[in-house]
């Protein structure tokens, strides 16, 4: 039989076949698993300094030891070839490689991920390596941190330091993870590092943030091959109006203007959107965007990347807003600037250990957004997954049926996204690893493998092999419990 004729042939069994060259892989992010916060030079950061402090994260949990994934890399990575996957995204950890954020290399840090890609070359997966996911170093923070020009362009100097270092083997490179949590949770609703609480502040971030994507990705191509490929990795929210009363969809606008164009617009079309500028001008000026600020951050990329985890549903608030049901953890202060007469309303469906609801429309939803408002923008799912109360059981074995039942929705919604015309690449699972999952600590577990904190043991959950099998056949099978 041709693979003309296999790929209809499966899929009327239920089977859905994904393109040639479709990107898998999984995911994780150094603070969360490396370890070693004292070791080979590593000066804190700020999710140091904040999960030291008293009150922040839940049980007084750190990444001071993690997954000891700084000494316990090879195990990873077998791992990794066990399941097969083509890709992992990882991220570097800037106070490891360049403590104290500016002025040179530490050699012993760069060793570390010198030994990582050339481990995961030699087992055949590409490495994908994020700059920033949320470490910034602890003297940066004290210059003033992300609402301070200065940090976007030591974070160019930095990015210039790594590529240098890894570029001739690292060949896909993202900016920045998140850049809306670095912003919003840190600076203005406080629940992540350095959690500060300053509406204005957390826009100022957000423009530094974005200019530190523009200014390190022309750092990266200054450095990098000409077949190295850019991105950046943004936490898209899929926001829904209550209803379509003009009030409630006007609060839509208003929070997709501080959870999504914020980053687009500048980045994607060269432009903040002056609805935000209006929304956001009791707080602000914006007189920190200086002339050629949007020009140096509306660099060409090769892909976006997408996560998702979970829609928002909001309306229009009779009284004082609320964020409580905004799924971004509690505090009293919102990180929706401009927004504090919204409130935030639980999506209905079943919900991860987080809260979470479990809704693959959203991430189909999503992907046709991008493919009609960024045409030609190709995607890369770079996160997506859920937690749950993952336990060993009397066998040795985890065994998680829900995960795998979320993983196989949103799959599947990818899959009917890239039928619909979305130009999507690849798909990375987050995460490799149970890890420290950042003010709850080590209390929530989003791994396909599980880790046993006072032992460092892996053991992989049944989604775990159930990943596998998607991987190695680029193809995801019926519905668990679906008859053929």
């Amino acid at each position: 039989m041709s693979s003309h004729t296999a790929e209809p042939a499966a899929q009327a069994q239920g089977v859905r076949v994904f393109p040639p060259g479709f990107v898998w892989g999984t995911a994780t992010a150094a603070y969360q698993i490396e370890g070693a916060a004292n070791e080979d030079g590593r000066t804190p950061s700020i999710w140091d300094t904040y999960s030291r402090t008293p009150g922040k994260v839940r049980n007084g949990d750190t990444g001071d030891i993690a997954c000891d994934h700084y000494h316990l890399w090879r195990d990873d990575l077998a791992i990794m070839s066990e399941l097969g996957v083509g890709a992992y995204r990882f991220s570097i950890s800037w106070p490891r490689v360049q403590p104290g954020g500016s002025g040179p290399a530490s050699a012993k840090g760069l060793d570390f991920y010198n030994r990582l890609v050339d481990g995961l070359l030699e087992r055949g997966i590409r490495p994908v390596a994020t700059l920033y996911h949320w470490d910034l170093p602890q003297e940066l923070e004290d210059a003033g941190g992300w609402p301070e020009r200065a940090t976007a362009e030591r974070f160019a100097e930095y990015a210039s330091l790594v590529a240098g270092a890894l570029g001739d083997r690292v060949k896909t490179w993202t900016t920045l993870n998140e850049p809306w949590c670095s912003a919003f949770l840190g600076y203005s609703s406080g629940v992540h590092a350095p959690g500060r609480t300053d509406q204005a502040a957390a826009l100022r971030a957000a423009h530094h943030l974005n200019l530190a994507h523009g200014l390190g990705t022309q750092a990266l191509r200054a450095v990098l091959p000409a077949d190295a490929q850019t991105s950046v990795t943004l936490n898209l929210h899929h926001v829904r109006s209550l209803t379509d009363n003009p009030e409630d969809l006007d609060a839509a606008r208003r929070i997709d203007g501080v959870a999504n164009r914020v980053f687009t617009g500048p980045m994607l079309r060269g432009e903040y959107p002056e609805d935000i500028l209006r929304d956001t001008a009791h707080l602000t000026d914006w007189s920190f965007v200086r002339e050629g600020d949007t020009a140096a951050i509306h660099q060409p990329i090769d892909f976006l990347g997408v996560n998702y985890y979970s829609p928002t549903l909001v309306s229009a608030a009779s009284g004082p807003g609320s964020h409580g049901d905004d799924g971004h953890g509690a505090s009293e202060h919102s990180p929706w600037p401009g927004a504090d007469d919204v409130a935030f309303h639980s999506t209905p469906g079943p919900r991860t250990a987080m809260g979470w609801t479990v809704d693959p429309d959203g991430m189909y939803e999503l992907l046709c957004r991008v493919r009609d408002d960024f045409p030609g923008t190709p995607v890369m799912i770079t996160e997506n997954g859920a937690a749950f109360d993952d336990y060993v059981n009397p066998e040795g074995r985890v065994v998680d049926p829900e995960r795998i039942s979320y993983l196989h929705g949103h799959l599947s919604a990818v899959h009917r996204a890239v039928q619909d015309g979305a130009d999507v690449r690849g798909y990375f699972l987050w995460s490799l690893l149970d890890n420290f999952e950042w003010g709850y600590g080590y209390s929530k577990r989003f791994g396909a493998v599980y880790v046993d904190y006072a032992t460092r043991r892996r053991i992989p959950k049944e989604s775990a092999r159930w990943y596998a099998g998607v991987v190695r056949d680029n193809a995801l099978p019926p519905a668990p419990g679906t008859e053929l």
